[in-house]
C-alpha cells in the first residue's frame, strides 16, 4: 500500500526511525489475526481520509498489530534487517531487530574507525522519541545498542549520514516527516498508538 511507509513510521517508527518502508507484494504466507487487524486499520484509515471531514475518532494500532504487520510481509524491510520488534511506552518506541550490517553497507569499507562498528551480523536495539502533532511526525533517536553495547552517538551519526540518508533523504538520526491520510496527531502510549485524523 503506498502509505504503509509513512503510516508505519509516524505510528511505530520501525528500526528506529529508519529504514524506508514499502509494501512487500510478493509475499504468500498465511496472516495472523494481528496482521488481518492492521490491514483493516490502514484501509480504514484510507477511506477516512477521502471524505471531505474525516471521522475524529481514534484509531488505535496495538504493539502485536504493528509487530505482526512488520514481520509477516506488510512491508518491504530493507535488505539486512529482520525479525523486528516493537514495544511502545509513553513517547518512546523501543525497537529490536537482526541486522547485518554488511548487507545495508553493501560491504563498503571506511577508513573511518568509528564506522567499523557496522559490520557483520549483530542484535540491534534502538530507543526513540516519537510523536505527530499539528499534522508533523517527529522521531528522535535516543539511544542505539549492538549485542547490548550503547553505539556512541557521534559513529550513530556518520553511519546515518554515509549509508541511510544518501538512499532515504528523510531519514536519521532525528527525522520530521508530513503525516499522511490527514492524520493530524500520533501518540504513542503504552502498547500502542493513537492516530487522529482530521
Amino acid at each position: 500500500m503506498p502509505y504503509s511507509r509513512p503510516i508505519l513510521l509516524a505510528t511505530v517508527l520501525y528500526v528506529g526511525a529508519g529504514f524506508a518502508f514499502g509494501s512487500d507484494q510478493t509475499s504468500k504466507v498465511a496472516h495472523t489475526a494481528a496482521y488481518q487487524s492492521m490491514q483493516r486499520k490502514i484501509s480504514h484509515l484510507e477511506q477516512n481520509a477521502a471524505k471531505p471531514q474525516p471521522d475524529p475518532n481514534p484509531t488505535e494500532i496495538t504493539e502485536d498489530e504493528a509487530n505482526a504487520y512488520l514481520n509477516e510481509g506488510g512491508v518491504k524491510l530493507p535488505k539486512g534487517v529482520s525479525q523486528v520488534h516493537l514495544v511502545a511506552q509513553a513517547g518512546t518506541l523501543d525497537g529490536l531487530a537482526k541486522v547485518d550490517f554488511d548487507a545495508i553497507t553493501e560491504s563498503k569499507r571506511s577508513a573511518n574507525p568509528l564506522l567499523s562498528l557496522f559490520s557483520g551480523m549483530h542484535d540491534v536495539r534502538i530507543v526513540a522519541q516519537a510523536s505527530g502533532a499539528g499534522g508533523t511526525g517527529k522521531v528522535k533517536v535516543q539511544s542505539v545498542y549492538l549485542d547490548g553495547i550503547e553505539v556512541p552517538q557521534m559513529a550513530l551519526e556518520f553511519f546515518a549520514e554515509r549509508y541511510i540518508t544518501p538512499k532515504y533523504p528523510d531519514v536519521g538520526v532525528n527525522s520530521t516527516f508530513t503525516l499522511p491520510l490527514r492524520i493530524e496527531a500520533a501518540v504513542v502510549e503504552r502498547g500502542k498508538v493513537r492516530l487522529v485524523q482530521r
